[in-house]
């Protein structure tokens, strides 16, 4: 993205950390601090609600949330019924301490100075279309931003390297679509993990890819006494 390299513009875990530390006394004041600024962070995740809290409590100015996925609904939708887990709405005690929210949104530039540090940021929103987000024409914003803290998390594997090489198709959520012995949709390749489930927990994908090996085995010698302890459709019970 263009003006990365802007001073104020950093990782979350290169913000969090000291605020850690002046809370355990190590510090009285942190090298990095949200104080009076328009902050921006940018991933909707639990580590971008840290920063939000952390800002407000800092005395941020204004602080903005931007999230690249569409609002989640506020209710269970109908297409994930329990126990699947459902992508809902969810406010937690940061957002409670105010701020905004802006959701299916994408940054095109972080705007700077002539002393190379970071005065703003232009977003533009987003829509899926075939598994990628495509910008919409004429929705673009700027918005002042003294600090930025990037907190992304895992919205897909990158198109652009393997995927695309090897005419692997994408599902809707932006990830490896497979079949139910997790090959994709190019024969004797398959796919475990985060690049198929999507964003998770590593005890999954260490399922997953004992599963991957067990269906490759039965795919190369017609059977298989290894272990397959999860299937691609299995999600966690929620209650």
């Amino acid at each position: 993205v263009p003006g990365r390299e802007l001073t104020g513009v950093m990782q979350a875990m290169e913000y969090l950390p000291w605020a850690n530390r002046v809370q355990e006394g190590d510090m009285v004041e942190p090298p990095v601090s949200a104080k009076g600024k328009h902050v921006v962070v940018i991933g909707g995740g639990d580590t971008g609600a840290d920063c939000v809290g952390t800002a407000h409590r800092q005395g941020a100015a204004s602080v903005t949330q931007l999230e690249i996925m569409p609002r989640p609904a506020d209710q269970r939708p109908d297409e994930a019924p329990w126990p699947t887990y459902p992508m809902l709405y969810r406010v937690t005690s940061a957002h409670e301490e105010g701020g905004e929210r802006m959701f299916a949104v994408s940054t095109e530039r972080f705007i700077g100075n002539d002393e190379g540090h970071v005065t703003g940021i232009e977003l533009i929103e987003v829509r899926m279309v075939d598994g990628r987000f495509e910008p919409v024409a004429g929705t673009e914003r700027q918005l002042p931003a003294d600090l930025i803290t990037l907190a992304m998390g895992f919205v897909g594997p990158q198109a652009e390297t393997l995927v695309t090489q090897l005419g692997v198709e994408l599902d809707a959520r932006g990830n490896v679509a497979r079949d139910a012995q997790f090959m994709s949709t190019v024969d004797s390749i398959f796919v475990a993990g985060d690049a198929g489930r999507g964003q998770s927990l590593i005890v999954w994908a260490i399922a997953e890819g004992r599963a991957v090996a067990s269906a490759v085995d039965a795919y190369l010698t017609g059977e298989t006494n290894l272990p397959s302890p999860v299937r691609p459709t299995d999600r966690p019970l929620v209650v």
